[in-house]
């Protein structure tokens, strides 16, 4: 089995709906994005996929949130935009993605901060 890890990075605001604490109040990170994909098989050339394939479908995605106000757009409309939330999202969002045809989207990962992280994966 092989894995390829690419990642990115996009910053937006937030605010956490119902929460007791300092994050219900409006503030921003500079999120860092992890995709994890996998594959038992290389193409003819040695390749699970090109880097740059993975690298340009999370840029794609990461645009529609970058320096936006995240509560502002569905789903956070309805749901808090948490680490957990987007790592979800964006997980649907790529597992869905023409480009990564050919390997498994196995995991996001979404960093709000240099030490705290939320994955999202399907069993």
């Amino acid at each position: 089995m092989y894995e390829l890890t690419v990642e990115s990075t996009f910053a937006a605001a937030h605010q956490l709906n119902n929460y007791d604490g300092a994050c219900e109040a409006l503030h921003g990170h500079n999120w860092r994005v992890q995709i994890i994909v996998q594959t038992e098989k290389l193409n003819d050339i040695g390749l699970a996929i090109d880097f740059k394939t993975l690298k340009q479908a999370l840029k794609n995605h990461l645009g529609q949130l970058d320096h936006t106000y995240l509560n502002q757009l569905p789903p956070f409309t309805e749901q808090n935009p948490s680490s957990e939330n987007i790592a979800c999202r964006l997980y649907q969002q790529l597992s869905r993605d023409s480009a990564l045809q050919g390997v498994k989207l196995d995991r996001v990962i979404v960093w709000e901060s240099e030490n705290a992280c939320a994955a999202y994966f399907e069993k």
